[in-house]
């Protein structure tokens, strides 16, 4: 039985991008493994809320859909996010009376910030 996610896997035109925009975005989002030219399967690893974001490199999907990765959050951290979106040029939607922020990266993979109030 699995016991927790290992990484989660994206394919993306620029790796190096992708990671400066997830550490632009995210506070905790540091770049653990940086990019090997050389490597046959180039890649780049991400940690974020304690999970691996494995780059890869090659063409993510055509357009956006239903999938998406959502992030718990907190109200302060929400809006933090959406300043530092704003400060990236990026553009995000808010939903459901602005619990949930939507931004795609530049592949069309989706994240949520979902605001999870105790």
């Amino acid at each position: 039985m699995p016991q927790m996610l290992s990484h989660i896997a994206l394919i993306v035109a620029d790796p190096t991008r992708t990671a400066h925009l997830l550490t632009g975005v995210f506070e905790d989002a540091r770049v653990t493994r940086e990019l090997d030219a050389e490597d046959s399967h180039p890649s780049m690893t991400v940690r974020l809320a304690g999970l691996d974001f494995e780059l890869i490199r090659g063409s993510g999907p055509a357009a956006r859909n239903g999938d998406h990765i959502a992030f718990q959050v907190s109200k302060p951290e929400q809006l933090a996010c959406a300043e530092r979106l704003t400060a990236l040029a990026l553009d995000f939607d808010m939903a459901r009376r602005d619990t949930a922020l939507y931004f795609s990266d530049y592949d069309n993979h989706v994240f949520e910030l979902d605001v999870v109030e105790e």
